[in-house]
């Protein structure tokens, strides 16, 4: 018994690690501009069609094919966020605006993947073959594999990475203040568009990673694959604490390990309801999340 619920929780770490890469835009584009940014998970679908063209069409290996997918999403990101977005921030429009343009441009997004890709799923290509760890498995009775090995370094060095872009860089510096104060940042000589730009293109850069990542575990990609981990990875970052970085990854980790011990040992079927389950329970008991703090905002 011990033993399987081990190797579900290195399945749920595998897992989670893509939740908390799609958690990371989500909370960072929250605490730069307070919006959630519902067109995310899409970005992460358009990341896998880019890995996987960039490998059949272009004949790139895995590294190649991975920064530039990693590249047209940062580009796909800013432009959303100079035409959808930042229109309604110049006006100053409410945020149900911003809210509600979120929703049109993550169905823009996929429907659009659905006319140029076709609804079809497709296969993708095997440019890490499965290899099994049989020291690990003989000895503690675990299986673990090379793809799981490189999801969770990938997600993990992406993560160190993000943290030493916002806390030891100038450009972090200026995220940080924008996120505290937009117009004394402003007033300080922040440019705000360079730095919300910026922001959106690295939290889109890691959700592309989520894609490819996901398309090698699964080999298998579609232009409706973004809703639902999209979703789970918003209930990750409200239940890590949205706005905070720390908080993205560690709710994505638990919510990754809580859906495959559920599957696991419950039912299947209740996968995905485990994530809705716990987005109510955090909102009941704790609203501001693990590692948020609760503060008054005035609406």
């Amino acid at each position: 018994m011990m033993t399987e619920i081990l190797q579900q929780l290195i399945n749920g770490i595998a897992v989670g690690s893509i939740y908390a890469l799609i958690a990371l835009g989500y909370t960072m584009v929250y605490g730069i501009l307070r919006l959630i940014n519902f067109a995310h998970g899409d970005i992460y679908m358009v990341g896998a069609y880019a890995g996987y063209f960039a490998i059949v069409s272009f004949k790139w290996g895995i590294v190649p094919s991975f920064i530039f997918a990693m590249l047209v999403c940062a580009v796909l990101g800013m432009s959303i966020e100079k035409f959808a977005y930042r229109p309604l921030r110049i006006r100053n429009a409410p945020r149900i605006a911003a809210l509600t343009t979120a929703i049109g441009v993550s169905f823009l997004l996929e429907n659009l993947g659905v006319i140029f890709w076709t609804p079809t799923p497709r296969a993708f290509p095997q440019v890490l073959p499965l290899r099994i760890y049989q020291g690990i498995y003989e000895k503690f009775g675990i299986i673990v594999n090379n793809r799981q090995l490189v999801i969770v370094s990938v997600a993990i060095i992406l993560m160190i990475l993000l943290q030493f872009i916002v806390n030891k860089t100038k450009i972090g510096m200026a995220m940080r203040a924008v996120s505290f104060d937009r117009e004394t940042a402003w007033m300080m000589g922040v440019n705000i568009d360079y730095v919300i730009s910026f922001t959106f293109a690295i939290g889109s850069m890691l959700a592309a990673a989520g894609g490819v990542l996901v398309g090698i575990y699964f080999n298998r990609i579609d232009p409706l694959m973004g809703v639902m981990p999209g979703v789970k990875a918003f209930v990750a970052a409200v239940l890590g604490g949205i706005g905070i970085i720390p908080g993205a990854m560690v709710g994505g980790f638990i919510l990754g390990i809580a859906e495959i011990l559920v599957s696991a040992f419950i039912a299947s079927s209740y996968r995905d309801a485990i994530a809705f389950a716990i987005l109510i329970i955090i909102l009941l008991v704790k609203p501001s999340g693990i590692f948020g703090a609760i503060t008054r905002e005035k609406v």
